[in-house]
């Protein structure tokens, strides 16, 4: 259960710390943190926020808190299917009580409003339509899962394992926030735009499905080109 738990806790931190700087900066269009101090503050709240995770819960679950990253490791074969399935529901319960804890702060707030949900057309900040939206996400993900694979595969670079990622977060989120929002996380996606609703909850499909089919990309071509280097 102690992997489930750290799950659970690493997403839900991460959900909090992520989109709630999203929240109090105002994100891409607007607030005390408009244009590039927003977006550079929003990036740098997730990166960070994966790399405290990577030292702090990593030796005990991984730190994955991202259904696409679980779906790469288990189809990489670093992990069981029981384990793929409990990770994710931990994931997606730690990312509702992220964005439950940012409500009570929104709601005890006269001026916050939002939860940081992605989104495209009218909910992008540069008006991205789906098609794009999608490329973004798939391409994003794939990157990052590609990289999080790579470092881990060797006890000589997974020492610095949580600082890679990390910085690898922060500069999906530099391009990404702009775009959509960033998801390149299924959990992180889901629990804001239930919360939010609306043109958000109805275009939340995109942000799981992008990002898992980016995850499991990711894997077959680590597997495809890197494994028997691994082995070596």
């Amino acid at each position: 259960m102690n992997k489930y738990v750290a799950e659970f806790l690493g997403t839900m931190i991460l959900v909090f710390f992520g989109t709630g700087v999203a929240v109090v900066t105002g994100g891409f269009t607007g607030g005390i943190g408009a244009g590039f101090l927003g977006v550079a503050a929003i990036a740098l709240a997730f990166g960070l926020t994966i790399v405290a995770g990577a030292y702090a819960i990593g030796h005990v679950s991984g730190c994955h808190v991202n259904p696409a990253v679980s779906l790469g490791v288990l189809m990489a074969g670093r992990m069981s299917v029981k384990d793929f399935i409990a990770y994710v529901i931990a994931q997606v319960i730690g990312a509702f009580a992220g964005t439950g804890l940012l409500n009570a702060v929104v709601k005890s707030s006269a001026t916050l409003q939002g939860y940081g949900a992605d989104g495209y057309g009218v909910l992008s900040g540069v008006g991205l339509s789906m098609g794009g939206a999608f490329i973004v996400e798939t391409f994003l993900t794939f990157v990052f899962v590609l990289v999080i694979l790579g470092v881990t595969a060797s006890e000589k670079t997974s020492a610095l394992a949580g600082l890679v990622i990390g910085g690898t977060l922060t500069l999906v989120h530099l391009i990404g926030i702009p775009l959509t929002g960033t998801s390149v996380n299924p959990a992180r996606a889901l629990a804001p735009a239930v919360f939010t609703g609306g043109e958000a909850l109805s275009q939340v499909w995109l942000f799981i499905v992008a990002p898992l089919l980016g995850g499991a990309i990711a894997a077959i071509f680590h597997r495809a080109w890197f494994a028997v280097k691994e082995e070596e």
